[in-house]
């Protein structure tokens, strides 16, 4: 357990660390998984809860989705399963979690600015709150130049995915902006902060 206070905020390894023992939880720092940040999946008969949360993430971002996750728990010793996932109860308890450890003052400024939206309205996932995300990766210590996010491209702009594919960005539907798929002709909607870079070949 020692070695979780490396992934975590000055200030928040005794914290983390009461919740963990209180509520026997075995947590999982796993590599970088594509589509989760982490996850939390309930004790069986005779088992702990289970938290598993990406290891390549910044100490702040990897103590907001563990936050995230501990709320789902917290959710289910409550409620069990009779409520939704990321319904009010969920909000509620994510919320005063949020708002203990923001007390703290772990984060920085401008994290701790943008918390104040969470608390009073967390969204399902940190990825749901664009501003909130783009303020985390700030803090990346791989942060590069050549990646950009598909909102600060030229409508028609070609962009590569992470994946390799290449894509014109079309017109901003909410939050996605509407792309096609140059080699299959096939829409998408790709978040307006994916981390893209410019294609500079020929389409």
């Amino acid at each position: 357990m020692q070695k979780l206070a490396e992934y975590l905020p000055d200030n928040t390894f005794h914290p983390v660390l009461s919740f963990l023992n209180q509520y026997k939880v075995h947590l999982k720092i796993t590599r970088q998984r594509a589509t989760v940040l982490g996850d939390y999946r309930h004790k069986g008969m005779y088992g702990n809860h289970i938290i598993t949360v990406n290891g390549n993430l910044n100490k702040y971002e990897f103590l907001l989705t563990l936050l995230h996750e501990l709320a789902h728990l917290l959710t289910y010793e409550q409620y069990k399963n009779k409520v939704a996932a990321h319904g009010i109860e969920w909000k509620i308890i994510y919320g005063k979690i949020l708002h203990a450890f923001v007390e703290l003052k772990c984060f920085p400024e401008d994290i701790e600015k943008a918390l104040q939206k969470t608390i009073r309205n967390p969204a399902a996932t940190t990825a749901g709150e664009s501003e909130l995300i783009k303020i985390l990766r700030r803090y990346n210590a791989n942060t590069r130049p050549d990646v950009i996010h598909v909102e600060q491209l030229q409508e028609g702009q070609l962009f590569v995915t992470k994946d390799g594919r290449v894509f014109k960005r079309g017109n901003l539907r909410r939050k996605r902006y509407e792309c096609i798929d140059v080699n299959t002709g096939l829409k998408y909607h790709i978040s307006a902060i994916a981390e893209v870079k410019l294609f500079e070949g020929k389409a």
